[in-house]
Order: structure tokens, then sequence, then C-alpha cells
């Protein structure tokens, strides 16, 4: 009988406990997500320059502390009413917090604000002031000369040491324009500006758009509304016209790289400076993206010295790393000549001297290199292709050994000299952890091993498996989420959420897998989300990736009905009752999911998305689907026009209404074919928005989404 009552009182007691667990609330799983329900940081985290010693922001944002790993010196702590004195002097106003920092030497930070940089030595307590511009954009700091440089509209400047304004262009054409990224991002490319090691010259980018189209978007923050274009080259039509000039510090002379040879339809890829300053390496990519030369520069006189070697394929070839140079004479090169993402070493010669690193597994970046001991410090997926580690070859012998030790996605940064790592890494199991490892992966340190921040809440824990694709062989990895307070015996509805584009990657080894807390908030209202990265997806290889090439979303939408066969065996599932919802390519893979399997998907929510591909841009466009006029029949079997007779469920479109990345003619030819069709959708539109809803209106866009799956699934 006692045994009865302690039994009663346990379950009593673990009901009230379960019970007094809270629900989130649309705001927390969305807006609130990362400042609440994120495990804990250590925001700024990162080496302090030519020290054992790190640093990281405080919880108030008005403090860096200076922490060392193993001695007993004493903590440093920068107060932001040190520097803010030190503002006041010079009478400008005051900062609010620490935001982004960096440091130019053990001593001195550089702090940003959005308005201005200010080095800042703590030691001596002496700033320099330095205001940005209005209208500035693109900031690239140069150590080596302690100049920066910046674009305003069309034209490049620099400050010099003194503060000085120095104008490097000077177009006046709005056509051209100089310092900024090309190629709308894509390979990579992030800057438009690039300093030379010393600093003695600045490369840059310079576009003439003039035979770009325009894109029209409304602005209707004016009365009355106005027109503002972006320059969007649709698959197909003229493409921006790219050349790379140098710009030399001493005789404030421009010259430019003789890059067009045969051809001026091209791409140039992510241009690299040799330490010594005499060469520029890059990557030049015909129209077609099937044939890169990787072509050394002469940086003083602007000559093509020599093409090194050549990289083709019969899909595409995708250049997206800069050179990596390991001194004057030798440099890494990444390529997925073998199928996987790997490192090859040449000499500045093109003769390749070695594959570094093979297997069937990517490297997805370089972080270090001693150059003592000749070793490497990359990451790759060599543990699974959900994880994320810490690895070094030896680039004479090509030893390999893994640092990370444990499994999980590790987010690190390299200390050569102290030989150490600071290593911040989850999975699944862990909401955060922050340690100082040594090069053999032994914890010499731990800074911080973070809570469970949903501990309080009452939600479903992911569960990660495979499924095979569509081929039948392939291993897709897949995230479900059951309903919160599951019972087996009844019948749920289900939520895919889905991207299945090429460059993404849904489900890792990280806490929650990767899964955004919106769709843990969809399960707490009674849905199965169910997740999976389909081929085509990143992180995979060239061959799990390429399956799309000139029929995009065909072989995707296959392993997505795997998915769908894989959820119908459970027997929790209520397989008339499936919905489907994505966002960009997820957009585009929702309307087809819809349009072709409309006896499946009851019910699509699709953000942004790509209706026609003669609609998308050049450069992306056309390395998947080939010119429209190349592949008619692949345009045609991808498209979503010609198929909204099919649909029979409800289906939402969202857009943004001045996006410039998947423009919103996409959106209203897809409507005017739905009321010529008699076809039943529904639409919202963010008027203000661009691509995606950020900031404060995510909840509005998010709480509509969760609406329109409640009111119809």
């Amino acid at each position: 009988m006692k045994k009865i009552a302690f039994i009663f009182i346990v379950l009593f007691a673990f009901s009230i406990s379960n019970a007094q667990k809270k629900d989130l609330t649309i705001s927390q799983a969305v807006s609130s997500q990362y400042r609440f329900l994120y495990p804990g940081q250590l925001p700024g985290l990162k080496w302090v320059k030519n020290t054992e010693d790190y640093s990281y922001v405080g919880k108030r944002y008005n403090t860096i502390l200076i922490e060392p790993v193993l001695s007993k010196k004493r903590s440093i702590i920068i107060g932001l009413d040190d520097v803010n004195e030190k503002i006041s002097e010079i009478g400008k106003d005051s900062m609010q917090y620490f935001y982004v920092y960096s440091w130019k030497d053990e001593n001195t930070l550089i702090l940003d604000d959005n308005t201005r940089y200010i080095q800042y030595n703590y030691v001596d307590k002496t700033i320099k002031y330095t205001e940005k511009p209005e209208n500035a954009t693109g900031f690239e700091y140069c150590e080596a000369n302690n100049n920066y440089a910046f674009t305003i509209d069309n034209n490049l400047y620099i400050f010099d040491d003194k503060g000085e304004k120095l104008a490097v262009t000077n177009d006046e054409d709005k056509n051209i324009v100089n310092g900024q990224t090309v190629s709308r991002s894509e390979f990579g490319i992030v800057d438009g500006i690039f300093w030379s090691p010393k600093g003695n010259f600045l490369a840059f980018y310079k576009k003439d758009e003039s035979k770009v189209t325009d894109y029209p978007l409304i602005d209707i923050s004016t009365i009355p509304a106005s027109v503002k274009n972006t320059k969007y080259p649709m698959a197909g039509s003229t493409s921006e016209y790219i050349k790379i000039g140098i710009y030399n510090m001493k005789t404030k002379n421009t010259i430019f790289l003789d890059s067009d040879g045969e051809q001026r339809d091209q791409y140039l890829i992510n241009p690299t400076w040799s330490p010594d300053e005499k060469y520029i390496i890059l990557a030049r990519l015909n129209r077609e993206q099937n044939h890169a030369k990787i072509e050394l520069f002469d940086a003083q006189t602007g000559k093509l010295v020599k093409t090194l070697f050549e990289e083709k394929s019969d899909k595409w070839v995708e250049p997206e790393h800069e050179a990596y140079f390991l001194d004057n004479n030798t440099f890494i090169w990444q390529s997925e000549r073998d199928n996987y993402n790997h490192l090859y070493l040449y000499d500045i010669e093109g003769n390749m001297k070695k594959q570094i690193t093979k297997g069937n597994w990517v490297v997805t970046d370089i972080k270090d290199y001693d150059k003592e001991k000749k070793e490497l410090y990359y990451i790759s997926t060599e543990n699974s292709p959900l994880e994320a580690n810490l690895y070094s070859v030896n680039i004479e012998t090509g030893k390999t050994n893994r640092i990370t030790k444990v499994d999980g996605t590790h987010n690190v940064g390299v200390n050569i000299s102290a030989g150490l790592v600071i290593d911040g890494y989850s999975n699944l199991k862990t909401p955060r952890v922050y340690d100082i490892i040594d090069l053999k992966g032994r914890v010499m340190k731990n800074l911080k091993t973070a809570d469970n921040p949903l501990a309080d809440f009452n939600i479903s824990m992911p569960e990660v498996g495979t499924i095979k694709a569509a081929d039948g062989k392939t291993d897709l990895y897949y995230r479900l989420i059951k309903p919160t307070n599951f019972d087996k015996k009844k019948k749920y509805p289900v939520i895919v959420y889905l991207y299945g584009g090429p460059h993404a990657q849904m489900i890792t080894n990280s806490w929650m897998a990767g899964g955004q807390m919106w769709l843990y908030y969809m399960a707490q209202r009674g849905y199965v989300v169910f997740t999976v990265d389909n081929r085509g997806s990143a992180n995979r290889g060239f061959e799990f990736e390429n399956v799309i090439h000139r029929q995009v979303g065909q072989n995707e939408m296959k392993d997505q009905i795997k998915g769908i066969e894989f959820l119908k065996k459970l027997s929790y599932v209520d397989e008339n009752r499936i919905g489907v919802d994505g966002w960009s390519f997820g957009g585009f893979m929702t309307v087809s999911l819809i349009e072709n399997y409309p006896e499946i998907f009851k019910v699509g929510v699709a953000g942004g998305p790509v209706i026609d591909w003669k609609f998308y841009e050049v450069m992306y466009g056309e390395r998947y689907m080939d010119m429209p006029k190349e592949n008619p029949e692949g345009y045609a079997l991808c498209g979503t026009l010609d198929k909204i007779n099919n649909i029979k469920g409800d289906l939402l479109i969202i857009q943004g209404g001045v996006d410039g990345t998947v423009v919103p003619q996409n959106s209203y030819t897809f409507l005017r074919e739905t009321v010529k069709n008699n076809v039943q959708v529904d639409f919202f539109t963010y008027p203000t928005h661009e691509h995606n809803v950020r900031g404060k209106d995510r909840d509005h866009l998010m709480e509509k989404i969760t609406k329109y799956f409640d009111d119809n699934l």
C-alpha cells in the first residue's frame, strides 16, 4: 500500500511539474527567440590580437572583458563610460552600446556603431575618431595603412590616416558602379573592395550596368508613390560588364586588369592578392558557367601573366572561394572537381603540387595556417554531413587530425601562436558550450555552458533520421517534430517545412536540429512538423547537388514525396491533412508541390516564390537552368503557370512589395493566371519589405501563416 501511495505521489508531482510548463507565444517563437529562447552566448568572443587572452562583450553591452586563459593575470574591463569620456572631449555624441568590435593590436579596439569608427587604446586612453559620411556603404579597413575605403552612391573613396577624404573614382554616369559587390553577390562575392596585404594598393570592382534592364519597385512612402528602379538582369538578358581596377596609394593612379580575353560577357570571381603584392589571382568564368580559368595578373601593369589552370564541367563550375596563400609562391585552391569540395596545393606557376584533403565529405572553411609547423586548420563534414568540426592537416606529410572531439556543429577561432582554439559548439543534446581547447582537442578552460533556455516550456524535441531518396540509394536526412503532449492514438495534421534548393542545409547536429522556433510553436499547436533535405541541397557533394541541372524542382519534389511516403507509414499522421510551407526556393517548391501533387497537399503557404525561372536573375538562374533559349523544355517543365488548374487545396502567396531578389512580377503573373483560369488562391503583400519580412513585422507574417494553417488544415 505504501508503495502504491509513493508511486501516486511521484506521478502526481510529475503531472503538476509538467502542467506548470509554459506554452510559447508567437512573439517568443519569432521576434524574441534570439533574445530569450536562444542558448546563452558570449557576444563578440574572440582572441585579443598578439596575445593569449580572449575578449567578449558583457551582458548589458556596456563592457568589453579581457580574460587570460591559464595565467593568473587579472581580468581587464573596458567600460563604455571610458570610451564616451574620450568621445565627449572632442564634442561628439556618446556611444549607446558596444556593438561590433575588433582588435587593431593588443591594446587598441576598433569600435563600429554603424555611424562611425572609433579606435580606442585602452592603455593610453586615446581615441581616433572617424565619422562615416552619410550614405556611405561597404567600409573596408586596412590595418597596414590605417585607411578606410568606402563607397558613396557609385563612386569609391578613401579616408587616409589623417582623416582626409580621397576620391578614387569620379564617374558621373550612375550606370558605372565602383567598389560594390558584383554578380548579385553570387559565387561567395560579398565585397567590392580589396586592400593589398601591405596597404600599398586598393583593388576594386567596376561594373557597367548601362545595358542591364531596370526593374521598377514601388516606394509608397512618397506622395504620390514613386518608382525606385533596381538593375535586374533576368535569365537570357544582357548582364553587367565587370572590370577590376587597382589604385596605387603612392601615385594616385588607377590601372585595370586586362581580363577581357576573348569575351566581355563573363564573371570575374574573388580577386586575391599575393602576400608580396606582385600579383592578383582570380577565376574568370564564362557566361555559361561551365568553364573557369584561374588566372594570374601582374598587379603593377594589369597584364595577364598566365592561365594557371582550368576547370570544366558539363553541369556548372562554381568557384566560391578566393585563393588562400601560404607564402609568396604557393596557394590553396578549393574545388569540387572530384565531386566533393576539397583543398589543392598549387605554386605560383600553376603546377598542382598535391591534393591536400580527400574523401566523401566537404571542406566548408579554411581557418588558419601555421607556417612553421606546416599545419593547415579547416572545417569539414568528415564526421557527418550534419556536423562542422575543426581539423588540421600537415601540408608536407598529409597527416590529418580531428581537433574538436565533441560531435556537433562547431564555430571556432584558432590562435596559432598560443596553440589554442576558442570552441563554441552545440548538438542535439547540448544547447551551447564555449571552451578553450588546445590543438589536440583537450579542454583547457570552460568559458560557459549554457542552460537549456526551453526548460520551462512545453516543447517537443526533434527527431533526426534518414530515408532513401527517390533514386533508391541516397540517404536523405529528415527532422521530425511531434506535437506537444503527443498521443500515439491520435491523428495529427502535418506541416512540411522546406527550402530544397542549393546552398542551404536545413538539418544539422545542432541545438534543435537547426530548426527555427516557429516550427516548435506549430508542434505545440498540434501539428507534426517535418523537414527533409532533398537532393540539390548543400554539403553533400556535387553529384548530390547537380540533380537540379536544367530541371530545378523535379528531383527535389520526388525526394519530398519519399518523405510523404515515410510520414504516411506513421500511425499518428493524418494523410488527409498535409500542408507545405517554404520561402524563396522553398516558395517555388511549395507552389510546385501543391500543383503537381494536389491529392497529397491540402494547404500551401509560398513566400517570395519563383514562379517562372525566366523571371529570375542571370547568375543563379543560368547556372542551374542555362539560358531560356538553350533549355526551353526545362523552363516549361519547371514553370508553374501552366499547372494552375491542378490546384485543389488552399494556397497563400506572400510577396515582399519591394523584393529585389525574387521580383514581384513572379507573384503578380501567377495571380493574373489564376484569375484567367478562375482558380481561387489567397494573396498577401508586405509593401515595404524586400525578399523577406524582418524586424517586428515578422511576428505579423508568422501569425498570418499560422492562422492560415489553423483555418484550413
